[in-house]
């Protein structure tokens, strides 16, 4: 089959790899029909490859077509069209059964000391071969693939309940916003987009988006959103005009490590990825620091008393942080993996409302064959031709 491999930094390719199979009872093999590249995938693309063989599938957002099936994946049949979460639980571990899918205690990844297993996403959590290919191998699908209608619609309508819906979800949720509240957004891609959506839905009376990409705060706009661009105006400002003086009961962090306005931390990462891979991977482990404006940024803008949501992805082991003003204005933090599972039955309705309330179909905004990979993944990280979400069809014929 063909499939996304990671061949180095900022490399990566469409290759040749053997096909999978089913290895476990509890394995399903599925023939991907549409695959997502996450704002996650381009750390693995330009900052975090010292955790990553030349070879490694990547790809962590795929649904499809089950072609075959483990004789202990009861629920589940071939010909079924199925969502598959990111993160790989078994549904009845101790965790799992506490709305923990992300720390299943079946496939967590012991060796490197991280929580369950996630597709395509180095070996720190378990090298399991990603879903940016043609086939995918599904481990625990007794559990985790999510059945949805084989009624013709599009995928994009289901896709993102592998993980962007689940996310954006989880990070209103952490952000814990009162109704009637208040919350910035920092970050207007794909998770982002979906955050500030949610919270509107979710009875959020004001919804404030920084982002500095007229494109993705023009998305927003389309979806009640105030936006700024932290470029033209004085942002902080901004925000407590539209409080009341306090700021908002809460910020959600929905970009992460590769914050911009970090150029210290962003020059560090850079030259530990040139190191060799013995050397950057224990330094990163062991010392490595993020891009923290945007993580500052929501610290600072947040009213006292409030609480801070990360859903970005941070993977710093000595990040500074400013202790004594998160002790002083008394927030909450709250952040982690989405749990994919634990929301999806319940945002399986709204992506089923023919109303698209959270406006599922108005996120993509490239869909490419997966030979085309190599150049979306390019697209993506410099934001160019308006580039919010990127879909890959893994079986469009190449030109």
């Amino acid at each position: 089959m063909r499939a996304v491999t990671w061949q180095g930094q900022e490399h990566v390719d469409v290759s040749d790899v053997p096909d999978p199979v089913v290895e476990e009872p509890t394995d399903a093999v599925v023939r991907v029909t549409s695959t997502a590249i996450c704002g996650s995938d381009l750390h693995l693309y330009g900052v975090l490859g010292m955790f990553l063989d030349a070879g490694d599938v990547l790809g962590h957002e795929a649904m499809g077509v089950v072609e075959e099936v483990g004789s202990e994946v009861g629920g589940l049949s071939v010909g079924d069209r199925v969502v598959v979460p990111f993160n790989i639980s078994c549904g009845h571990c101790w965790m799992c059964t506490r709305g923990l899918q992300a720390q299943c205690e079946t496939t967590q990844v012991r060796s490197q000391d991280k929580g369950a297993a996630l597709f395509g996403y180095t070996r720190l959590y378990g090298q399991v071969p990603g879903g940016q290919a043609q086939f995918l191998r599904v481990p625990q699908a007794q559990y985790g693939p999510v059945v949805v209608p084989d009624d013709g619609s599009p995928d994009e309508r289901w896709l993102y309940l592998s993980d962007v819906l689940p996310t954006a979800w989880q990070a209103v949720e952490y952000a814990d916003v009162p109704a009637g509240g208040s919350v910035v957004v920092l970050g207007l891609g794909p998770i982002g987009q979906m955050a500030a959506r949610v919270a509107l839905h979710r009875g959020a009376s004001t919804v404030v988006g920084i982002d500095p990409v007229r494109e993705r705060r023009t998305m927003a706009q389309r979806h009640g959103v105030v936006t700024f661009d932290p470029g033209e105006r004085d942002v902080t400002e901004a925000v407590l005009d539209l409080t009341e003086g306090r700021g908002p009961d809460s910020v959600i962090d929905a970009v992460g490590m590769e914050a911009h306005g970090s150029p210290v931390a962003e020059t560090t990462q850079r030259i530990v990825g040139m190191l060799p891979d013995a050397v950057a991977g224990p330094l990163t482990e062991r010392g490595g620091t993020d891009r923290l404006a945007a993580l500052l940024a929501a610290i600072s803008l947040v009213r006292r008393g409030g609480t801070v949501s990360l859903s970005g992805v941070y993977g710093g082991a000595k990040d500074p942080l400013p202790m004594m003003q998160i002790f002083d204005k008394q927030l909450t933090l709250r952040t982690g993996q989405a749990n994919v599972r634990r929301w999806t039955d319940t945002l399986l309705p709204l992506v089923q409302d023919p109303a698209d309330p959270l406006g599922v179909l108005d996120l993509r905004t490239h869909r490419l064959g997966l030979q085309d990979a190599p150049d979306a993944y390019r697209t993506f990280q410099r934001k160019d031709d308006g580039c919010v979400k990127v879909v890959l069809d893994p079986w469009t014929a190449p030109a």
